[in-house]
């Protein structure tokens, strides 16, 4: 008999699968909910815990969907919903593109290793994924973004990820991060710079 308990994750993943129904994973043609179930492996591969690969699959959805903190609170507990917060946006949609990745960035550099391990598996699917279309489809994917310089603007975020994710530079999910973010947008010469 197996004695895994399953009940808190299994939760999330129908919480997350209803609050993100009907939504696409930008431009791929896949349900959305692939992306978070996705973070959430990757978190596993790290750790065991229960509410962190929760919070992994439920991070997008109060950034994204009409879900709020309290209700993540409400269902999951408190940590639950702390690590979901440390993985929302705490500027308006409105914000520029850059004003609401610099605070993405601010807070995570407040966070404790456990809220760096869920934003860890988020930014690693990510990046995955735009490694992955890179190679298909060269510089045309930067027109897919909403940031005003394509590529340089998104080198810079992820660039800027790296460092305040470093805590983790011992972790298999994290050396994959960094070896794509080079593959993906050159070498790094300088803090935040690729080349040119």
């Amino acid at each position: 008999m197996n004695d895994f308990n399953t009940d808190l994750f299994d939760r999330a993943v129908k919480f997350a699968v209803d609050a993100h129904r009907g939504r696409e994973r930008k431009g791929k043609g896949y349900p959305y909910i692939l992306h978070p179930m996705e973070a959430a492996t990757i978190v596993a591969s790290l750790t065991p815990d229960p509410e962190m690969m929760a919070a992994a699959v439920l991070h997008d959805t109060v950034e994204d969907t009409g879900v709020t903190l309290g209700q993540i609170r409400e269902q999951f507990g408190e940590r639950v919903a702390r690590l979901v917060q440390f993985e929302t946006c705490p500027l308006p949609k409105s914000a520029s593109w850059r004003d609401r990745r610099q605070a993405q960035v601010d807070l995570l550099a407040s966070a404790d290793r456990d809220c760096k391990t869920v934003a860890l598996g988020d930014k690693l699917s990510n990046l995955r994924t735009i490694a992955a279309d890179y190679r298909l489809t060269g510089d045309k994917l930067w027109q897919r973004f909403k940031a005003p310089n394509g590529k340089k603007d998104i080198a810079w975020y992820y660039r800027l990820l790296a460092d305040v994710l470093s805590d983790l530079a011992s972790t298999p999910p994290y050396q994959e991060f960094v070896q794509l973010l080079d593959k993906t947008f050159g070498e790094l010469t300088a803090c935040g710079n690729p080349e040119q």
